[in-house]
């Protein structure tokens, strides 16, 4: 018995090897003996060194067209759009088309017409068929809506679009607004992206004011443990740069500023805008660049006051930090 056993054991590998063996012989060339290719474009198999065609009229499993550029592709492509968690259906169920127009370009009969309006009406109550299903669609066209007046990518939307289904899964609505909870998923997605977007941005464009986006966003935020940090001042810098046209000179200068009033922990319970504005105030006083407050403020949505209270604090700081600097390396030469 046991004879047998290791007859059978040493048997398997053979035959797996024999079978390895078989299908590398059948990769090489009987011509040449070099390697085999498959031309997946002709339908070919052909070999690398001679071009001899071993095999011909192999099955292609792309399209039976043909395209030239991207745009012909997209037009001759006849599957959907990818998946996206901006529908509430994610973008697999289908939908009857506006257009009063047969599959010639013909107009529709009276009837017909009216006959398609019944069949869109059915057809948008079926794709949502409970009112879970109504009440995300409705959110995420308003996250779509707040998105596109703020000017956010496609990838902030998504993110918002995942955070907002999660509070409904979970059951944070009951007692809440929807467009309440959907400007808070969209400022959750926003911060976490670290995109500069304000509470008064994202607040303008909401249909809800700003202290009910304010609890709902606190709100599922704790919920939904997000986990998401205070904005950085520098984040706001660039568009704000751009924005006044400043010189690079004068935007690193800025950035030195924020990153020294960071080290000294100055920024915290400020307004992470304010100090953005003030920063750049005072890097265009130091660089001899003409910067108004009324330009400052017009840009950065703040008061005139915020910005001539911040820019003396963050020059009083900048000035203790270089002073310390210079001593420190005044005794290290000494020693």
């Amino acid at each position: 018995m046991e004879n047998t056993t290791t007859r059978i054991r040493t048997h398997e590998p053979n035959e797996q090897t024999h079978e390895e063996t078989t299908s590398e012989a059948e990769r090489i060339c009987p011509e040449c003996s070099g390697r085999l290719v498959d031309d997946t474009e002709h339908g070919e198999t052909v070999c690398r060194e001679c071009g001899l065609v071993v095999d011909e009229n192999e099955i292609d499993h792309g399209p039976e067209w043909r395209a030239f550029d991207s745009q012909e592709r997209d037009q001759k492509r006849r599957v959907g759009a990818p998946t996206t968690n901006m529908m509430h259906d994610k973008g697999l169920s289908s939908q009857i088309g506006w257009q009063n127009r047969d599959a010639y370009g013909n107009a529709l009969s009276s009837r017909k017409r009216q006959q398609m309006k019944r069949l869109r009406t059915w057809d948008e109550r079926f794709r949502t068929r409970n009112s879970k299903e109504r009440n995300l669609k409705q959110a995420l066209g308003e996250i779509e809506r707040m998105g596109s007046a703020l000017g956010v990518p496609g990838d902030v939307r998504e993110t918002a679009s995942v955070i907002y289904r999660r509070a409904l899964s979970e059951d944070l609505l009951p007692g809440r607004s929807i467009e309440g909870i959907s400007t808070a998923a969209l400022y959750a997605a926003i911060r976490q992206t670290g995109l500069p977007r304000s509470v008064e941005e994202v607040g303008a464009v909401s249909r809800v004011d700003e202290m009910e986006f304010k609890r709902a966003y606190r709100y599922i935020n704790r919920e939904l443990n997000l986990e998401i940090g205070p904005p950085a001042p520098d984040q706001y810098l660039p568009r704000f740069a751009s924005a006044l046209a400043v010189s690079d000179e004068t935007e690193g200068r800025a950035r030195e500023l924020i990153q020294t009033v960071m080290e000294e922990s100055a920024h915290s319970g400020k307004s992470p805008v304010g100090l953005a504005a003030a920063a750049l105030y005072a890097a265009g006083i130091l660089t001899d660049e003409p910067l108004t407050q009324n330009e400052v403020s017009e840009v950065a949505d703040v008061s005139n006051v915020t910005i001539r209270s911040r820019y003396q604090e963050l020059l009083d700081i900048a000035q203790k930090h270089q002073q310390i600097g210079q001593k420190q390396a005044e005794t290290e030469a000494a020693a």
